[in-house]
């Protein structure tokens, strides 16, 4: 078909349905001489969802224009951004997801052949690689690679330098896998922006970026693979898809932030060329529609019900996961997947430093195995709060834990919420802490709050479940029956490893 198609058709099938294109003139350039030369990253860290399927259609539009595809399989990465993959299942995460990747692109009938599969780390530790990140280290400056990773590296309140770094290695992989233009989400704009910037201050040239949207997940947000409610994985079942989709974010009329019209849009369509709405007779009959606008403005006109919508989604999801169920269905495959993702409620069995006899009895231990249940997170009251005598941004609290006495807590809320807003408010209390001195005076816990990033930034403390008293141990769900250490280790950073994983879906500020 590419042999077939002109400069300005192939052009217009590589940019349909993106978002943005940064290098238009360099594309058209590259294609009245030769095909493009395009790659496609993707950090092996949680499990590929059915958003995947979004920039495997744009894949395949790449190959039908004749373009010449890498697949990345960012391993490294997926370490660096706040070690979302342990070191010791990078290996067996790259197979996982070189195994989905290449399932989703056969349910689409991409034919394989035509890709090259790349593994970061097979040319991302070289001597020559290596010494470019020192080289652009020198050149970037932490605001820029802090703002560059803003909307794709996760942002906590201390960041990793490895964090840092994220962006630099992306920009060198342009150049490394010796490519015309870089494909990603709209989310990686940043990025993108920092590339074109510093390749050109290292003598390399400045590629093109092509954008996808980000599509919404089925809680009207983006999709993501840590956050169960809002996508469907790869690997779930008829009944999970329907169960997803029943409780997906489909309002009558609402087009913004539709999730469910999202996946017409932008993978049925380009996939299959239309798209079939199934019903009943006495609500209109079958219909199929050639041009997604048609879908929309029937939507948007509440000619199509948001249930009838869902049950023609499913059914056409089904006939794309149905081939990916059936090829994980294989022994081999089944292992790897356990391996690759092991159940985190299921601690080791030992380990290197592992005394005879047991862990030395402070519930949890250091050698277990990273769980929510080694927090002690308790309900507490703010009996007092009053300004540090030595510090304008830091509150001095008094809360009750459930304990004889009440604890000495230092926060830095000063800036976010008023002595007003604490005094008597029922909090979530970490309690197992080392105490730590801040400014002369001893903080014997740490109050937990929700941020939102931004301008200006927005801090809350968490509020409790509804009817609890102070001392009442509160749990993450599925780790209720693990005992907390005593003390955290500080060295062993528990709380900070698993801080990164903690999000809250409500906020009431």
């Amino acid at each position: 078909m590419a042999d077939q198609l002109s400069p300005d058709e192939k052009f217009n099938l590589i940019t349909r349905n993106l978002q943005e294109v940064l290098g238009e003139e360099k594309v058209k350039q590259v294609l009245q001489e030769r095909e493009l030369r395009v790659y496609w990253g993707t950090a092996t860290t949680g499990k590929p969802h059915v958003a995947y399927f979004v920039p495997m259609s744009k894949i395949a539009d790449f190959l039908k224009a004749g373009c010449e595809v890498t697949v990345l399989f960012a391993d490294l990465h997926a370490y660096l951004d706040n070690m979302k993959a342990p070191w010791e299942l990078l290996e067996l995460r790259v197979k996982y997801y070189e195994q989905v990747i290449k399932a989703m692109l056969e349910s689409i009938g991409v034919p394989l052949d035509k890709l090259k599969f790349v593994k970061g780390t097979n040319f991302q530790l070289s001597r020559e690689y290596t010494l470019d990140v020192y080289r652009l280290s020198s050149m970037v400056t932490e605001h820029d690679a802090k703002k560059a990773g803003a909307e794709v590296v996760k942002q906590v309140e201390h960041p990793l330098l490895s964090g840092l770094l994220y962006p630099g290695l992306q920009a060198l992989d342009e150049e490394y896998l010796k490519v015309d233009a870089q494909f990603g989400g709209v989310d990686q704009r940043k990025i993108f922006t920092l590339a074109e910037k510093y390749l050109p201050s290292l003598g390399y040239a400045k590629r093109a970026h092509l954008m996808n949207p980000m599509v919404p997940g089925l809680t009207g947000a983006k999709m993501s693979s840590s956050e169960e409610e809002s996508k469907i994985d790869l690997l779930d079942s008829k009944e999970d898809v329907k169960k997803k989709l029943k409780k997906a974010f489909c309002e009558p009329g609402n087009i913004q932030n539709n999730g469910v019209l999202s996946f017409v849009k932008y993978v049925l369509f380009p996939l299959r060329g239309g798209f079939s709405i199934k019903r009943d007779a006495k609500w209109g009959g079958d219909k199929v529609y050639s041009v997604f606008e048609e879908v929309e403005k029937d939507f948007a006109a509440e000619m199509i019900h948001p249930g009838d919508l869902k049950a023609s989604v499913e059914v056409a999801l089904n006939e794309l996961l149905e081939p990916i169920r059936k090829k994980f269905e294989s022994p081999e495959l089944r292992k790897l997947t356990s391996e690759a993702y092991p159940d985190p409620s299921k601690t080791k069995a030992g380990g290197k430093g592992v005394k005879a006899g047991g862990g030395g009895g402070g519930g949890g231990g250091e050698d277990d195995e990273l769980a929510p249940s080694r927090l002690d997170i308790r309900v507490g009251k703010i009996i007092s709060v009053e300004k540090h005598p030595d510090a304008d941004s830091l509150y001095l609290e008094k809360i009750d834990v459930g304990e004889p006495e009440p604890r000495t807590v230092v926060s830095g809320l000063v800036a976010y919420i008023s002595q007003e807003d604490l005094q008597d408010r029922l909090v979530l209390v970490l309690c197992n802490l080392k105490p730590q001195k801040m400014r002369g005076i001893e903080s014997q816990a740490m109050l937990l709050c929700a941020s939102i990033e931004g301008e200006p930034r927005k801090v809350e403390p968490l509020d409790p479940p509804e009817g609890s008293s102070p001392g009442e141990r509160v749990f993450v769900e599925g780790y209720e029956s693990g005992k907390p250490d005593d003390r955290l280790n500080p060295k062993k950073k528990v709380w900070e490893k698993l801080q990164v994983c903690f999000f809250v879906n409500v906020y009431n500020g």
